[in-house]
């Protein structure tokens, strides 16, 4: 095989691994990520000292306000 054509195979060889170990690398981070975001979110939650069910009615006002923000910007976007 020519040398310059073997060098860009184990180049790219090379290239694949370093790929792949910091795609498992990423991977990990993402898992350590969402097990800290889910700390604070719980941490959060229990500050609050809220029942379970006063929790749930909050979040539920808390998504019912997202939906009409989202509703009243697709409004404005739509007049403009």
């Amino acid at each position: 095989m020519n040398p310059k054509l073997e060098k860009i195979t184990d180049d790219m060889k090379k290239t694949q691994e370093r790929i792949a170990g910091l795609q498992a690398r990423l991977r990990e981070l993402d898992k350590q990520k969402k097990e800290l975001e889910n700390a604070e979110i719980i941490a959060a939650v229990r500050g609050m000292k809220a029942t379970p069910g006063e929790l749930e009615a909050f979040l539920k006002t808390m998504r019912g306000a997202d939906a009409a923000k989202t509703t009243m910007e697709e409004v404005k976007y739509e007049e403009e």
